[in-house]
């Protein structure tokens, strides 16, 4: 099927004001082919016309991949997927440049956004009926070499922590640390980059509270699914096309206070919303949760400052908030050998700031152990 009759057939469906079902496309293309077209030809030509149409087109197969967690399409033949393996350039092509930029602005429309010259860059979400999946595109001249389309698929997370212990992600003594942490609520951030298996490990951890905890989870995207009888999930909402309509993640942080949880969780923090969520786990809820992009659990501090500084919270107040609430940091690394817990490290504070402290690094207890075992050992008795 050429462009061309790619062209002739969209101009006629637009021209008829008729959808896009498999009898539409048939027609039109039967009629712009002028007869020309065996019945095995049509059918491949509706195929590839309902690709050009609607949904994901060409790169549908690739998101419907369980192992593929991003595409990405950078010119008409550069089509890449991130998996297990890493980046991987896949055999996919668009016939040209026309085509990349129609399937990103159709993709930003279904996500309620506008793209065109003059909003030359989108970012949204898909309806839930084509998956949890986040659009980000942008337009030449902003992209110098062409259309720039990622597709992030979110995929439910259900490993446990056994399963992650069976996968090498974690080995018997971060196992023993993990459950410790649970058993005693430690308040605790997850770390890493992108990928670096923040969430499966949130995920595991949520699955493994006790059954009569009550868990209320504010996400931006709706990820994480633990299996536990209690976990209550408030996803946020983009604004419409209008820009209005917007529920974000500050305002669910205090709705979920309103909801009785027994532990308070946040997906993911990456602004404002952090001062939300320090200041309710200093309302009494032990054992909150969320996971932060840093490099390394010494920069969660300083990565913290800053987007406390988005909500007006300064930085002695932030560092006052950070050490009452929090206790552990966990740390995720995307290794050669897969995502792995590389470290956990306890904050305590110093003369009004606090300090990271590493007790457990790349499967070897540190020498500040005593710690973390400070943490977890009850308080004697008082008479």
């Amino acid at each position: 099927m050429t462009t061309d009759l790619v062209e002739r057939v969209r101009h006629r469906l637009a021209g008829e004001s008729r959808g896009t079902d498999p009898i539409a496309l048939a027609e039109a293309v039967r009629a712009e082919a002028g007869g020309a077209l065996s019945h095995d030809a049509v059918l491949a030509a509706v195929r590839e016309a309902r690709d050009e149409f609607v949904g994901a087109g060409p790169l549908a197969p690739l998101l419907e991949d369980d192992t593929v967690t991003d595409v990405l399409v950078t010119a008409p033949d550069q089509v890449w997927t991130d998996g297990p393996a890493g980046l991987a350039h896949t055999t996919i092509r668009f016939p040209n440049e026309d085509a990349v930029r129609r399937l990103a602005q159709r993709l930003a429309l279904a996500a309620g956004r506008r793209l065109d010259d003059a909003q030359p860059y989108v970012d949204g979400w898909l309806p839930a009926r084509q998956g949890r999946i986040r659009v980000h595109a942008v337009l030449p001249p902003i992209a110098a070499n062409g259309t720039c389309l990622s597709l992030r698929v979110l995929r439910p997370v259900t490993h446990d922590l056994a399963a992650l212990h069976a996968q090498g992600s974690l080995d018997l003594t971060a196992l023993g640390i993990l459950r410790t942490i649970l058993k005693h609520r430690l308040a605790f951030l997850i770390t890493g980059g992108t990928g670096a298996g923040k969430t499966t490990l949130l995920s595991a951890l949520l699955g493994a509270v006790a059954p009569i905890e009550r868990i209320v989870c504010v996400e931006d995207a709706g990820e994480l699914r633990p299996t536990h009888p209690q976990f209550v999930s408030l996803v946020a909402r983009p604004a419409n096309v209008e820009g209005a309509g917007a529920v974000e993640l500050p305002e669910l942080v205090r709705q979920a206070l309103r909801m009785r949880p027994d532990r308070l969780v946040v997906g993911e923090v990456r602004g404002a919303e952090v001062c939300s969520l320090l200041n309710a786990m200093n309302t009494g809820h032990d054992g909150g949760a969320c996971t932060l992009h840093a490099n390394s659990p010494a920069e969660a501090p300083a990565r913290l400052e800053a987007l406390a500084a988005l909500g007006g919270l300064p930085r002695d107040a932030l560092h006052s908030q950070l050490a009452a609430a929090v206790r552990v940091i966990l740390h995720m690394r995307r290794t050669t050998s897969g995502r792995r817990l590389t470290e956990v490290a306890v904050l305590q504070r110093y003369h009004g700031e606090v300090k990271i402290h590493p007790v457990w690094r790349d499967g070897h207890w540190t020498s500040r152990r005593s710690l973390f075992t400070a943490l977890t050992t009850p308080e004697p008795a008082r008479d």
